[in-house]
């Protein structure tokens, strides 16, 4: 089995209902969220500028990170030709949009009919939808993705924090999910879902399959459905020496798949994401279920995206060429990323999937307290300041405010017009063009200076 990372936390579960004041510190009278009475746990955002003293709201959480590249000009083309399209898609996607996914899975070696799918505008309300049509409480591994959280929040649902292995992310640890579950049910909860991703935002890691095996057939032993989100999938930095297993793979009759096509497929300012449910008599109303809860809160796809969004995932060549492109460069700028952040004593674990690294400056506190930096909000604040770019802290993916860490994205270092970007796509030394060696030694810099 794996072992846990020790986070220094203590307990090997957190419920978020132990949730933060404003400030980010644990509040005297934090509750239980089941009470309703809980309070703000921090997932805000520094992005836009907003007081100090005010951390909480949703509104500022982090977006997915950047991926610093322009739009593929033949999915401009396509979502151009389609713009007198009126009517928004059907809830849960028209057919044409759910059989250009279920190829998009075939591919990947997951068999199914349009009728299992369901398509949405943005992983957020797609991943709403489907915490919704299921009951009870929800897990997830602790870092994960800043939104999933809020999710269960704004659902009202009780969501618990899991320990991941050493060496990745994104997966829970098999053991502490099932102590989770034991004392969650002690407790007198109702564990039901499970969420998880293959490759990881946070932590840019690929759980090995082993490990998603373990955790999936502890999860389904103890009678919780597993949503498997799997937007970085295409985005592998080494896709020939990396093996990615989907849970559904494994556990068919068990997994609901999620993925937000912004991912690798289309950019994020055209929002869709599609799921692929079981084909099981419980996932059919499930299924229903979602599609209701698309209807009531009107998430519906554009006419317009939907087009591009069929076309990319049908994965002609020139779709295809841009993502092996994209990750190739992705990685050569991860890595460099990830060099200079070793370089200066902060611990990382190498990306191997999507745009981003996340970095523990635990070994660098002393030196940051003499910045004014003692916690992870503190040094968001202080690397976004300091890089120019987004620099969301570890309390927005569940990790204690305590601890150092932090998401740093690479999209910012391909450039900052079209041109640099596009320059830095086409590359065959990608970090020796001026802009991104200039960018990668500001960014270098920032952590140098903190040894």
């Amino acid at each position: 089995m794996h072992r846990t990372e020790d986070t220094g936390q203590g307990d090997r579960s957190e419920r978020t209902g132990e949730q933060y004041g404003q400030d980010g510190r644990r509040g005297q009278d934090g509750q239980d969220e089941r009470s309703g009475q809980a309070r703000r746990s921090g997932q805000d955002g520094s992005l836009p500028p907003h007081p100090r003293g005010d951390r909480g709201p949703v509104r500022y959480g982090p977006p997915a990170p950047d991926p610093g590249l322009p739009v593929l000009p033949e999915l401009a083309d396509v979502l151009a030709a389609a713009a007198s399209r009126a009517l928004p898609e059907p809830p849960g996607g028209g057919t044409a949009l759910r059989e250009a996914a279920v190829s998009y899975w075939a591919r990947r070696g997951l068999r199914g009919g349009p009728r299992h799918v369901a398509a949405a505008p943005g992983a957020q309300p797609l991943l709403l939808a489907l915490i919704a049509a299921h009951g009870g409480d929800v897990l997830m591994p602790r870092p994960c993705p800043a939104t999933w959280t809020p999710q269960a929040r704004l659902l009202g649902r009780p969501a618990y924090h899991v320990p991941t292995p050493a060496e990745c992310g994104g997966v829970p640890d098999p053991y502490a999910l099932l102590e989770t579950v034991r004392r969650v049910r002690a407790e007198g909860g109702r564990p039901r879902l499970l969420l998880i991703s293959v490759a990881d935002d946070p932590t840019a890691t690929v759980a090995p399959p082993e490990l998603v095996r373990e955790a999936c057939e502890a999860a389904v032993a103890e009678g919780l459905h597993i949503i498997s989100d799997e937007t970085w999938r295409d985005t592998l930095h080494r896709p020939h020496d990396t093996v990615l297993l989907s849970p559904a793979e494994m556990c068919p009759d068990d997994v609901t798949v999620l993925s937000d096509l912004a991912g690798a497929l289309t950019p994020a300012a055209w929002p869709v994401a599609i799921a692929r449910f079981p084909d099981t008599e419980r996932a059919a109303v499930r299924h229903a279920r979602t599609l209701d809860v698309l209807t009531a809160s009107g998430a519906l796809v554009a006419g317009p995206v939907a087009r591009a969004a069929a076309h990319a995932l049908r994965e002609p060549e020139s779709v295809t060429a841009r993502i092996r492109q994209a990750a190739e460069l992705q990685a050569q700028v991860a890595s460099a990323a990830h060099r200079a952040v070793l370089s200066s004593g902060a611990l990382a674990r190498p990306p191997q999937a999507g745009r981003h690294l996340y970095a523990d400056l635990g070994p660098l506190r002393s030196r940051l307290v003499s910045r004014g930096v003692t916690d992870s909000m503190e040094l968001e604040e202080y690397l976004t300041a300091r890089l120019g770019a987004p620099a969301p802290g570890g309390h927005r993916f569940g990790d204690e405010p305590g601890a150092l860490r932090v998401r740093l994205g690479t999209g910012p270092l391909l450039g900052s017009t079209p041109g640099q970007q596009w320059e830095s796509l086409t590359a065959v030394e990608p970090l020796k063009l001026p802009h991104v060696a200039a960018a990668l030694s500001i960014f270098a810099a920032a952590f140098d200076e903190l040894r």
